[in-house]
């Protein structure tokens, strides 16, 4: 027997599976926080490497990575997914904040290339999938969430124990901040 199921998401968009069975436990919507102090800087056209930053004393500090206005930055990072993972699409939220108090818009994006056991790790990345441009509260070290991306497409034929390399970017193309963007990190949404 197929039975189709409709999964919603927190934002109300839905996502249509097809099963064999009765068996709904095998779909589930999850979710991984992948922080600044995990994300390295590129080595061509780098965002900031990871610093610290007060906001007050004894108040909390910030880990974050600055991408400046003027151009592209970018930055990387790696995950070993579970082997529940689909191996489908995943999308993602990006946190982050501004140095000043410019109104202005910032957008971030995200590609990931598969690698399996034996293959060149020196693959191109994708088309990198970006969010729609978040305007900053105008107050300097307020937190910032974009919206749920687009669907991200992991480039590479995505099997267990695959190591997805990322890389982020802010998209100044897309946005029209003038301060630094502080990134504090990214939650990635996956399905299992």
């Amino acid at each position: 027997m197929t039975t189709a199921i409709t999964t919603r998401t927190s934002k109300g968009s839905s996502l249509t599976f097809s099963e064999m069975d009765t068996n709904f436990d095998t779909l589930a919507l999850q979710s991984i926080w992948v922080p600044a102090g995990a994300i390295y800087p590129s080595t061509t056209n780098p965002c900031s490497d990871l610093t610290q930053v007060e906001t007050t004393a004894l108040r909390p500090d910030l880990k974050v990575l600055d991408f400046i206005s003027g151009a592209d930055n970018f930055a990387q990072f790696s995950i070993v997914w579970p082997d529940s993972w689909d191996k489908g699409t995943i999308t993602f939220k990006a946190f982050f904040t501004v140095t000043g108090t410019d109104t202005g818009t910032v957008s971030w994006g995200l590609s990931g290339v598969a690698i399996t056991d034996d293959e060149t790790i020196n693959t191109e990345f994708p088309t990198p999938t970006v969010t729609t441009a978040k305007a900053h509260s105008g107050t300097s070290n307020d937190l910032n969430v974009t919206d749920e991306s687009d669907a991200v497409t992991i480039s590479g034929t995505p099997a267990n124990a695959d190591m997805v390399f990322f890389q982020l970017n802010r998209d100044v193309s897309a946005d029209n901040q003038s301060g630094d963007a502080r990134l504090l990190g990214i939650k990635i949404n996956f399905i299992i």
